[in-house]
């Protein structure tokens, strides 16, 4: 039997019914032959084999004496791996959608143009009621750097290659994308940051990625490159963005993801002029296709006891 879990209830009980609802309709569309539990439902413990989590409070799935392995709904397991109290043998497999990558490639593209076309600057310039032309570069002149080539990774950087721009990739190792330059290692990551126009991060968040987005990855870019942040808000020092930007090292930045969400009311990135707020929503988990992936996956492992492809604990992702 499978018990799903998408978020911690005692958060917000309507919102925590309402998408737990979602998806479990979605799931028992997707596998009818499965029996799918919630919190909401009695069920015995022991007769639990899979988790179908998004993110429930610590200790959620303590209680699971049979628990085989765990199916995440986002892409991103950080939280789940956090929780101390699930069995490191217990394997975590991630929701690798390519809605999710196709979404996110497009978010890329939104952000990268807004930025290369000036629109900022054209904001600042309709709040003044001036009439003004910000000037021109082609795309073909304009270097995008991407951090990460993972599965968003790689469809942002082709899609930004297709547009035009010399779209640049750092990773773990080499990647072999059709019109994209990859960098691996600490010393690619310099030598491709110190080339970006327009840097976009969409790594994992894993212990060595944490706060890469800082003072001194700041320090390599060109004078006034655009940053944008679609992976994670832990990606980013806030402090040092913020030194960055009123400095003039950082010419504007673009962020989907924050160190605290909903970002706080008082945070300072809200009123910045030179920041660019978006509420997460970069990369929103389908529940159609996601509840496919799944179904996919639980039947395969129905049918053969193979687990899918799991989290590496080592590299968080």
């Amino acid at each position: 039997m499978i018990l799903l879990l998408t978020s911690d209830p005692r958060d917000d009980p309507d919102a925590a019914d309402a998408g737990t609802a979602d998806w479990l309709a979605h799931l028992e569309r997707a596998m009818p032959e499965e029996t799918i539990h919630t919190v909401w439902t009695d069920y015995d413990p022991a007769d639990i084999d899979i988790a179908v989590i998004v993110q429930p409070p610590p200790g959620s799935l303590a209680h699971l004496p049979n628990l085989v392995w765990i199916h995440s709904l986002w892409a991103g397991v950080e939280t789940i791996l956090a929780d101390e109290t699930i069995p490191p043998d217990i394997p975590i497999v991630r929701l690798q959608d390519p809605h999710m990558a196709d979404t996110i490639a497009e978010a890329a593209a939104m952000h990268v143009l807004a930025l290369h076309r000036k629109m900022p600057g054209y904001r600042a310039l309709q709040n003044q009621h001036i009439w003004k032309d910000l000037g021109y570069t082609e795309t073909s002149e304009t270097r995008i750097g991407i951090l990460g080539l993972g599965l968003m990774g790689s469809a942002a950087a082709r899609v930004l290659a297709m547009l035009g721009f010399q779209a640049m990739g750092w990773s773990r190792s080499t990647k072999a994308i059709e019109h994209v330059e990859s960098f691996a290692g600490d010393g690619g990551l310099a030598d491709m940051v110190s080339k970006s126009d327009i840097l976009v991060n969409l790594l994992p968040l894993t212990p060595q990625t944490r706060g890469i987005l800082n003072r001194e990855l700041f320090a390599l870019l060109p004078p006034k490159a655009n940053v944008v942040n679609l992976g994670r808000g832990p990606h980013l020092d806030d402090d040092d963005l913020l030194e960055a930007l009123d400095s003039g090292r950082v010419g504007h930045a673009a962020l989907d993801v924050f160190q605290e969400e909903p970002l706080p009311g008082d945070h300072p990135f809200w009123d910045h002029p030179s920041i660019t707020i978006t509420p997460h929503v970069a990369a929103p988990t389908g529940r159609l296709t996601g509840s496919r992936i799944v179904a996919a996956n639980v039947r395969r492992y129905r049918a053969d006891g193979n687990i899918p492809e799991a989290v590496d604990r080592r590299l968080s992702y």
